[in-house]
Formats: C-alpha cells, structure tokens, sequence
C-alpha cells in the first residue's frame, strides 16, 4: 500500500537519492547532505509544535512509500510561510500604456515587475515522485495528500497558498527565459544561480537584479515564449492543481519564467470537500478488485505528528461512518472508532 507520511531521521538516504533525480530548476530539493539533513531537522520541529495558532516558518516535508518495500519513492511540502526570514522574489507580469495623441498612438505594453507580494503566503511544494512510480494515481495521492493536511489543521497555514511551478529548460539544464534576463544581470550560469538560492543563498537577488520595469517585447522570442509555461515533467502536477481550483495570476518565477499558482485555502476542492468520519474496522462493502471499478477516495487521519494518508477504492459512496479494512486501519494509524477525513480523489467522479 502507498502511504503518505511525515520524513524522519531515517529518510536522508532515500531523499538524498531522489533529489538526485530530480534535476535542475527543482530547487527545494537538492543533492546536497548537509541541507536536506536541515530540511528534515526542520521538518520534524514543524510536526511537533503544539497548540500552533498561526502559522510562522515551519516546513511540513512529507514522503510517500510503499509499504510493501519500505521504499521512499516521492515528497511533497507545505512551507506554512515564504518572506519571512529573507525575501521571497517573483515577476508580476503586468502592463504599462504608452500614448501619444499628437500620434494616435497608443500601446499597451507587458512588462515584468520584481516584488515580493508572496511574503507571508504559504507555498506547496517539494512535489516529486519516482518514474516508475507514476502510476496507479500515485502522483494525485501524493499532491492532493497535503490539501488533506491543511483542512485539517487550518490555523497552521494562511488564508492563501500559492505553487511555484518549474519553468521551461532543455535536458542540459538551459533556460531560454535565464538566458534571455538573468544572466546579463548575474554573470553566472542557470544551474549556479538555481544552487544558491536553494541553499537560502538570496541576497544576491536583490543586490543584482533591476528594480525597473523589464519590457517583454525586448526579450527574444524563445523567452517570451516560456513566460508562464511549465518544464514538459511538471505538466501534470500544473494540471492536477487546477483542477483543485488553483489559478494562474501573471506571476512568474524570476530564473525560468515558471508559473505561480495560486488559491485560497478553503477554495481548494479537496478542503471545501472533505468531511470528517469515524473509522470502523472490519470487511467494507463495496470493496474493489479491478482499478476500473468504483471511485477513488483520499482518506487520512485527523493527527500532525503520526499524520498518515492513504488511497482507497470503493464502489458505495462512503456515509457518515466509513469502514476500512485492518490494513488501511493500520496504515492510517488508527483504531476503531477513530477520526478520518475522507474525500473523492478528483472532481471528476473518480476518474
């Protein structure tokens, strides 16, 4: 079975093998020992805190393994805020009117605006899972997984959560949008810039970057042509997102011109849906056996540090009390009569 869980001490090995495969412009998960010993060292803090009533700068890093191997083989992330410790930059793609009456002229003009409207947000992130694992709903169990968590634990995270999507670049890691921008203000290459600021290395942002409006009819065409889009790997991650409800609000990413997305909390289907029940042990009716068969429900339990969520199949809509099997019980770290928070796996019945 794929559960959903917290990371833990024991997990460096395995994240430390999947930052390696997750190649450039992913910079929330890099192959480096010493940070991602930090980035666990800070997760299970976030876990822990109690009586949280605002969310400040946890970071709830999240694996996905397969219980029948043990193996770590997918993270996904929830960072409860962004800005506040060192500013958190991005591109507003907005529009200045130049006019000339004596001319009868008149053009709006898309220009890119550096700010730091992001501050305070909450940001989804760190989503990543193995190639072959992206399977069998895999990769909607471990994104939706934290919607899950946050409409459990609403005080934990802010009003808004934004996802920075992955821009476009080659297999060599070239970014059209860097090179067309950012490397004639930084003097360094895509994958270097990329490093330092997965590091927390950010201070060069704002030392070297131009505060003035950047006008996108003087970039080239190849540039022009990736601002807003995603790397061809993250299409389906941009497209599970907007099926929650996620949007795209002209905001972009200052390296690779990736997209931001963005919702309010509790417009995110998977909350606004969700329901809480309790868990009775024992033989489920309507039980699939083919993947054809029923609809598809994300079941987690209500608790933070033992925060577990799984993938069931059913071919009766669950009511008020939801039967789950002994291994989906002990999955979820549950015992009878416990609390789950049980929702349809996608909006479009299951499919």
């Amino acid at each position: 079975m794929m559960v959903i869980r917290p990371i833990c001490q024991n997990d460096l090995k395995s994240l430390y093998r999947l930052a390696e495969k997750t190649g450039i412009g992913f910079t929330s998960l890099v192959s480096d020992e010493a940070v991602l010993q930090k980035k666990i060292d800070g997760a299970i803090r976030s876990f822990a805190k109690e009586n949280v009533v605002s969310p400040s700068n946890e970071d709830y890093l999240m694996v996905l393994e397969d219980s029948t191997t043990g193996d770590i083989v997918g993270t996904c992330g929830i960072l409860a805020t962004v800005g506040l410790d060192e500013p958190f930059y991005s591109y507003h793609l907005g529009t200045i009117t130049h006019a000339s009456r004596e001319l009868g002229v008149h053009n709006a003009i898309p220009t890119l605006i550096l700010n730091n409207d992001f501050t305070g947000c909450s940001e989804i992130c760190t989503l990543f899972l193995e190639e072959n694992y992206r399977h069998s709903k895999n990769g909607q169990l471990l994104s939706k997984a934290r919607f899950m968590f946050m409409a459990q634990f609403p005080e934990r995270f802010t009003e808004k959560v934004f996802a920075e999507m992955r821009g476009v670049s080659d297999e060599n890691g070239v970014s059209p949008f860097w090179e067309s921008l950012g490397r004639h203000f930084f003097s360094i290459d895509f994958k270097e810039a990329d490093e330092l600021t997965s590091q927390g290395n950010k201070q060069f942002i704002a030392e070297l970057m131009p505060n003035n409006p950047v006008y996108v009819n003087l970039l080239p065409q190849e540039a022009r042509e990736v601002l807003g889009q995603v790397h061809k790997n993250t299409v389906p991650a941009r497209r599970l997102l907007e099926q929650e409800g996620f949007r795209y609000e002209n905001y972009v990413d200052i390296f690779d011109g990736g997209p931001s997305l963005e919702a309010r909390v509790q417009d995110i289907r998977a909350v606004r849906d969700s329901r809480l029940c309790l868990a009775n042990i024992g033989q489920p009716k309507g039980l699939c056996n083919t993947p054809n068969e029923g609809c598809f429900y994300l079941v987690s339990n209500a608790k933070v540090v033992d925060f577990r969520c799984i993938l069931i199949q059913r071919s009766i809509p669950p009511g008020s009390a939801m039967t789950l099997t002994q291994e989906e019980a002990d999955s979820l770290c549950i015992i009878n009569k416990e609390p789950v928070r049980i929702v349809e796996l996608s909006p479009y019945s299951g499919h």
